[in-house]
């Protein structure tokens, strides 16, 4: 009676398929901007823009001007997110004044992510919108004249001791 499966079924095909499955696994993955319901870890790229997100932080750049944000960004059902952070207005060729409140809200789609700073600008006493900006997951950053900041970025794998630091 196992004659005929074993006919039907080459195990050859049953190898390979579980290969092409492992690999689509994985490259779903790295081709979506989110991860275990945040935001994807790695660099984000577009024009005049560039984001690093790590385990612990979120970098943004818009032209001459970047913000920060702390922790994973957790990404809602509907792909948006909105989160506290900093953000320095005064930043290129050097950084002047201090950095101030600012919000980061957006939304998730595939591996683009759409990304606007909303800033209270506490010296000038006004809200500076800087954005929509749209980045792409695995992009480099354009910016033109202003370079990304070099930070480094440090991700922790599933073990404790394993930790990569990317610049």
């Amino acid at each position: 009676m196992l004659g005929p499966i074993r006919r039907i079924v080459n195990p050859g095909f049953v190898i390979v398929a579980v290969v092409i499955a492992l690999v689509l696994s994985c490259s779903s993955t790295s081709s979506t901007g989110v991860t275990n319901g945040a935001l994807a870890l790695g660099t984000w790229g577009g024009d005049s823009s560039g984001l690093i997100v790590s385990d612990t932080a979120m970098h943004l750049h818009i032209g001459c001007t970047f913000g920060d944000a702390s922790g994973r960004i957790p990404i809602g059902g509907n792909g948006e997110f909105d989160v506290p952070g900093s953000y320095m207005l005064r930043a290129y060729p050097i950084a002047v004044g201090p950095p101030v409140p600012a919000r980061f809200v957006g939304r998730v789609d595939g591996a683009t992510a759409t990304i606007t700073a909303i800033i209270d600008d506490t010296v000038q006493h006004q809200t500076v919108t800087h954005g929509p900006v749209i980045v792409r997951f695995g992009d480099a950053p354009r910016l033109g004249p202003c370079p990304i900041c070099r930070r480094p970025i440090v991700t922790r794998r599933s073990s404790p001791i394993s930790i990569v630091a990317t610049w």
